[in-house]
């Protein structure tokens, strides 16, 4: 099961009314989860940010799960990591 950690803004911008995520944060591995993500991560919250982090691993050629998809519609913009691994 996904685990999405967002924090909660009362703010009342376009992007509450629209969105359920400002940020959908994509990432695979553990070359990157740990170090430069989760960084990025916390600063993004940090800056009231509501962003989606899904912990799941999500292996190459699987599909994406509904709650996944559903995040990613439901966010203003996606940040992708890459990394060499």
């Amino acid at each position: 099961m996904a685990l999405v950690r967002a924090i909660q803004q009362t703010s009342s911008s376009n992007t509450s009314r629209c969105c359920r995520y400002h940020v959908f944060l994509s990432f695979r591995g553990d070359d990157t989860r740990k170090t430069f993500t989760d960084h990025l991560f916390t600063t993004l919250v940090n800056a009231e940010f509501r962003t989606f982090r899904d912990d799941d691993e999500l292996e190459r050629g699987e599909d994406l799960k509904p709650e996944l998809q559903k995040a990613i519609k439901h966010s203003r913009t996606s940040v992708i990591v890459f990394s060499k691994d």
